[in-house]
């Protein structure tokens, strides 16, 4: 069976669900108002590990729709992607990189997606015309990379993944391209099946630029046998593979699963590149955001457990100022740094604020 004809086997409806997972009849009648209002889509890979007999499986949580979705407290863009936005598919936050928005679709969507307000459904926020994004990238000559995000953009047809990476390849500024991608994690046959893609990839990998993958295992139970072949047929095309965990309230909010996740990445060849702040989203924060108190002492604890290589990542939150790294306490005090800034005043600033438990994002310290 090819990918295409896997992913058309995807679960969506409420009714294909129960046929995996009990749901009493008045889960099914609230959940099937939740995916009115943000789609359900799950690969039956990624169903396969869940564990259906426990409530509480993090992998479950991750993937399928909840009641707490009907929870409205926080923002549909704490990150303040639409103020940095030049034109319908592109942003431009960060002086020396650009971020393509390239589709609204995934191989799945998860629950905790910081991008809830458009993913899988229809946008004006995507890619309309990607030469005029090349054209922008072209002339401001301070980028001196590209990210390809979404949505997932490998899920796009292989030829337009081609097209997309051609373009941007000649633009002689850019140092390197990224594409961030859960496809390795939730549906790795799309790379397992299509050695045209893996040539594709290749292709615009080269020794004086270079083509990275930003993925997100978020548990180690994750770390499939198929998920580490996918990894490792990107490998051995040259392609340099970063890993962006998201703290999760209920599936990874322990520094065990943390540590273990980090060792195991390290040890399959994927860096270590941010372990995320859950953004305070609309129908996502009240599930999933960890207090950043909390979160710190998460992170701190795990490094512990962990070597050199496995904790290289920085733990940072995504803030519309800037991607601000929590760095730690001091007495009743936190201290953060802006490791990227909206203003390039305020790079590498740091600053601090009084001690709130209860705090997950800046705005409440």
């Amino acid at each position: 069976m090819s990918w295409q004809e896997e992913f058309k086997k995807n679960i969506t409806t409420i009714e294909q669900l129960k046929e995996y997972i009990d749901l009493t009849p008045f889960e099914q009648k609230q959940l099937k108002r939740v995916i009115e209002k943000h789609p359900m889509s799950i690969t039956r890979h990624y169903l396969s590990l869940i564990d259906k007999k426990e409530p509480n499986d993090p992998l479950r949580k991750m993937i399928v729709p909840s009641v707490e979705e009907f929870s409205l407290s926080g923002s549909w863009d704490p990150s303040g992607e639409m103020q940095i936005t030049k034109m319908p598919g592109l942003q431009h936050k960060y002086s020396p990189t650009a971020l393509i928005l390239s589709t609204s679709r995934c191989a799945a969507y998860c629950r905790y997606c910081f991008r809830k307000r458009l993913v899988g459904l229809s946008t004006g926020e995507i890619i309309e015309k990607f030469d005029e994004a090349v054209n922008y990238i072209n002339q401001h000559k301070e980028i001196t990379n590209v990210l390809i995000s979404g949505g997932d953009p490998l899920i796009l047809p292989t030829e337009m993944i081609d097209n997309f990476l051609g373009k941007l390849f000649a633009i002689e500024h850019l140092h390197f391209m990224r594409i961030g991608t859960k496809i390795p994690v939730i549906f790795p046959d799309r790379i397992l099946q299509d050695e045209s893609l893996l040539s594709v990839l290749k292709k615009y990998s080269t020794p004086k630029k270079r083509l990275y993958i930003s993925t997100q295992f978020n548990h180690p139970r994750e770390l499939t046998e198929k998920s580490i072949r996918s990894i490792n047929k990107l490998l051995r095309r040259s392609i340099i593979i970063n890993n962006q965990t998201v703290l999760l309230k209920g599936v990874n909010d322990d520094p065990e699963i943390i540590a273990d996740l980090q060792n195991k990445l390290s040890g399959i060849g994927i860096i270590p590149y941010y372990i995320f702040q859950c953004r305070p989203v609309k129908r996502v924060k009240q599930s999933f955001q960890v207090p950043l108190y909390k979160g710190w002492m998460i992170v701190s604890k795990a490094k512990h457990k962990l070597n050199g290589h496995s904790k290289r990542f920085r733990y940072v939150m995504s803030h519309r100022t800037g991607k601000i790294e929590i760095l730690g306490i001091i007495d009743d005090e936190m201290y953060f740094r802006f490791h990227e800034a909206r203003d390039p005043k305020n790079l590498g600033r740091l600053f601090k604020r009084k001690i709130n438990y209860t705090a997950g994002w800046l705005d409440e310290l």
